[in-house]
């Protein structure tokens, strides 16, 4: 048996889904539809028919969703919160109202404590990935 020198290499944390599922109910006839597509080869499955349509959707809209975006001075894409971020406000003394158009993460080392003591408020438009503790803590500063 060879032995294998320690590596100085640190293995990441594993990172989470890049997406958030859905369900939707359709009716038989938009269904059937899709099922022409699909099996005309247009798309290779009904969700590949309904993310391209819903891009497509939002391409069309795109000037409305960046308009609102700056308006509202909102975050968009991906935002995280470490617990050092958090402990950095606290330590300043500042309140965070954080609003986020897509994913906003708190990592899991936050404790409700924490949340409390430094967010003011929480607006986010797609998904929320945090602690159960987290987000019962920060359930009545939702918006």
């Amino acid at each position: 048996m060879v032995k294998m020198p320690k590596s100085n290499v640190n293995e990441l944390p594993s990172k989470g889904p890049d997406f958030e599922k859905i369900t939707i109910n359709l009716g038989y006839v938009d269904l059937g539809q899709i099922d022409l597509m699909v099996s005309e080869g247009f798309y290779s499955n009904r969700t590949d028919f309904i993310r391209t349509a819903i891009r497509n959707h939002l391409d069309r809209h795109a000037d409305v969703v960046k308009r609102t975006v700056t308006r509202n001075t909102l975050d968009l894409g991906l935002r995280h919160y470490s617990r050092e971020d958090l402990e950095k406000a606290l330590a300043s003394g500042e309140q965070l109202n954080i609003r986020v158009l897509g994913l906003l993460t708190i990592a899991p080392d936050v404790t409700a404590k924490l949340a409390r003591a430094t967010i003011a408020s929480l607006t986010v438009l797609g998904a929320l990935h945090a602690s159960v503790e987290v987000k019962k803590a920060l359930s009545e500063r939702m918006k």
